[in-house]
């Protein structure tokens, strides 16, 4: 977030290249197709890869190709800036696209995504915030920073200014080289609280408060992560201190053995969503699909591979997520309270200026 959500443990993603190539062909023929598909109905998904889109796949994309007999075929991509270039050269090749939720709000200002029909795909029981008009939500996720425990112990940062505390915490960091999700924690650092930073972002010159907090920092900023492998294999080789990331991420290269600790305190609560490129090829199969993995049967599932919650909410009610692993999600309420809600709407208008403020600051 988006995303980089919302995976299961797996080692480094190869950086990904930005053409997104590598596709891998999951066709489901299996048990037949279920009512109103046919053979030809089928769509391609591009997602982040690494363990993020395994647990999209396992939870998500398999059982509901089974259930439809819609034939999935899955690729990797940079993001919204990859359907950018595509939609202008008129070349579309995707039929359904991840994306984090502000990323999907600007692509959807833009005219990029095609809007969702939300008579086909059933949103009753989603969480009211979890949906827009061009994305659907997919996964509840947070942006967190996470810290070395061979380098701090359990005595790492417990909110944004200690992770700009380079003297009580000494170390390498990394930071997002994107500009989503890189300037509220920079506020924070700066003293605003969590509930003024979209106010404050909201001008120039807050962006440039936030940009100068950042300045600050890059002395000690080892590497500019690009993807949720990344930052996650970062921790797992202990070539930096510190890192901001996903939850999810860190949880699985916790689970591969990462020396490494987060905390929910002051993190962004955000959510990873499915859109629907303009010129999608497969159109039509593309929102069958949608409604398809909306359903909470499916969402009850992504939690068993990865630690991210499901938007619809009717996926707690169904008995497939038990209590223990709850209270691990971002969404869960003990979790969700300490965070700051990422505020789409100002990523719908400021995201562009922002970003180009930003890779000025990482270039510079």
């Amino acid at each position: 977030m988006g995303r980089e959500k919302r995976y299961s443990g797996q080692s480094r993603r190869a950086i990904l290249s930005r053409t997104g190539i590598a596709a891998v062909a999951v066709a489901f023929a299996a048990g037949g197709l279920a009512s109103g598909a046919t053979a030809a109905d089928k769509v391609t998904v591009a997602s982040w890869g690494g363990s993020y889109q395994k647990a999209q796949s396992e939870a998500l994309f398999k059982p509901a190709a089974k259930a439809t007999g819609i034939n999935v075929t899955e690729e990797t991509y940079g993001g919204m800036s990859d359907v950018r270039l595509k939609v202008k050269a008129g070349a579309m090749t995707w039929d359904i696209v991840a994306s984090g939720s502000g990323s999907a709000s600007r692509a959807g200002a833009e005219g990029l995504l095609e809007p969702l029909d939300y008579d086909v795909i059933d949103v009753s029981t989603f969480y009211p915030t979890l949906k827009m008009k061009y994305c659907v939500g997919g996964d509840v996720f947070s942006t967190v920073y996470a810290w070395n425990t061979a380098t701090y112990g359990d005595k790492g940062p417990q909110n944004w200014a200690d992770f700009w505390d380079v003297e009580k915490f000494p170390g390498k960091r990394a930071y997002r080289g994107k500009v989503a999700g890189a300037l509220e924690p920079a506020l924070m650092a700066d003293g605003v609280p969590p509930e003024k930073v979209y106010e404050v972002l909201s001008t120039e010159e807050g962006m440039e408060r936030a940009i100068n907090k950042i300045r600050e920092l890059k002395p000690h900023i080892a590497v500019w992560w690009s993807s949720g492998a990344q930052h996650a294999q970062l921790m797992k080789d202990g070539e930096v201190d510190m890192t901001t990331g996903w939850n999810g991420r860190f949880d699985v290269a916790i689970d591969d053995g990462a020396k490494a600790a987060y905390s929910f305190n002051q993190a962004l609560l955000d959510y990873d969503c499915f859109a629907i490129p303009k010129g999608a090829p497969n159109k039509d199969t593309a929102m069958k699909f949608l409604a398809e993995i909306s359903k909470a049967e499916y969402q009850a599932n992504l939690p068993n591979y990865i630690t991210y919650g499901p938007t619809n909410k009717k996926a707690y009610e169904i008995g497939k997520i038990d209590d223990a692993v709850a209270r691990k999600l971002p969404s869960h309420p003990d979790n969700a309270s300490l965070q700051l809600p990422v505020d789409i709407d100002w990523y719908a208008k400021f995201e562009q200026k922002a970003s180009a403020m930003y890779q000025d600051l990482v270039t510079e």
